[in-house]
């Protein structure tokens, strides 16, 4: 696809990955509009910092509330709904927070575009969504299971996608990121919890040590949302993004460490462990669909992943609170 004049839409536009995949359309010639949440300073989220923020229409709103959904949708050909509540430890405590902008937010998205009929949705899954790993590697066939109220939701939010596909025709496709990271990503998620502990003391305390997780540099990630837009035969399918490979979470600890040259000790600690039938043990991706319907095969190893964003997080510590467990 030549992007140059396409109109699109990026919801959660100010978010991790959201800003980065709102940059990388700006980069290639679309009209980016980008969704964010309205609050009362006219923060934008990342894109206050990034160096397309002129070329980009920034529209505030909540995507709980339809009636600021359907007009930033509205003449626009490709819709990225990454808009989502996402900590799994917050989940939790706040469930129907989850419902509402999860679902409920899903749902807005969804019967804008069959109003409006938007030529293609590309919507934000998550691996939470497949619970542990009831087989190695996880195809798209897998089980779905909700292991915390977080991957309920987005399981909800994904059927609801397949619902509209199959019962209206929607264009819709469903990319299922496995544990992205990289640049601006929050210390909620642990590659940057265990950055910033290396950083400024001598321990990392972490939650539980032996979970396995597929872990996919977010420019990567970003390229099969573009992918996903692009490819005719993707409609209607939900699609992997993830490297194929593992590392448990003590192992990725060590690894960070000794990138950076440092010597601490690795520590469970209690208050950042998930209750015990609510933890993901292994997530390793089948991304062979991902290859053979969007050409997709992911460019960066972890070790590349991990010294960028070690780097971008040495020149942000200011922005992070590293004696905080941030949930």
């Amino acid at each position: 696809m030549n992007w140059k004049g396409k109109r699109v839409l990026v919801t959660g536009a100010g978010g991790f990955i959201g800003s980065h995949l709102t940059e990388r359309l700006a980069e290639v010639g679309a009209l980016t509009r980008g969704f964010v949440r309205y609050n009362s300073g006219g923060k934008c989220g990342w894109l206050d910092f990034s160096p397309v923020r002129g070329a980009v229409e920034v529209i505030a709103g909540d995507i709980c509330d339809r009636d600021c959904v359907l007009p930033a949708m509205r003449g626009v050909d490709v819709v990225f709904h990454l808009a989502a509540l996402i900590g799994i430890p917050y989940s939790y405590g706040a469930p129907s927070s989850y419902v509402r902008t999860n679902v409920e937010g899903t749902l807005n998205v969804l019967e804008a575009a069959r109003e409006l009929g938007t030529p293609r949705i590309v919507h934000t899954s998550t691996s939470e969504v497949y619970g542990t790993a009831r087989s190695v590697p996880i195809t798209e066939s897998h089980t779905l299971q909700a292991q915390s109220p977080y991957s309920a939701t987005k399981i909800a939010a994904d059927k609801l996608v397949e619902a509209f596909h199959l019962s209206y025709g929607l264009p819709a496709v469903t990319i299922r990121p496995f544990n992205t990271f990289g640049p601006r990503q929050s210390a909620r998620a642990v590659i940057p919890t265990i950055i910033t502990q290396c950083l400024t003391g001598t321990t990392v305390r972490l939650g539980n040590l032996t979970p396995t997780r597929d872990l996919n540099y977010v420019a990567d990630t970003v390229e099969g949302f573009i992918l996903a837009a692009q490819s005719q035969a993707a409609i209607g399918q939900v699609i992997n993004i993830g490297t194929g490979t593992e590392i448990s979470i003590g192992d990725l600890a060590t690894k960070i460490a000794a990138l950076m040259e440092k010597n601490v000790v690795v520590e469970f600690e209690a208050q950042r462990g998930r209750p015990d039938n609510s933890e993901v043990d292994r997530l390793c991706a089948s991304n062979q669909r991902a290859n053979e319907v969007l050409g997709w095969t992911p460019r960066y190893t972890l070790e590349e992943g991990l010294l960028s964003t070690i780097e971008w997080v040495r020149s942000h510590l200011d922005w992070y609170h590293p004696a905080t467990y941030t949930v």
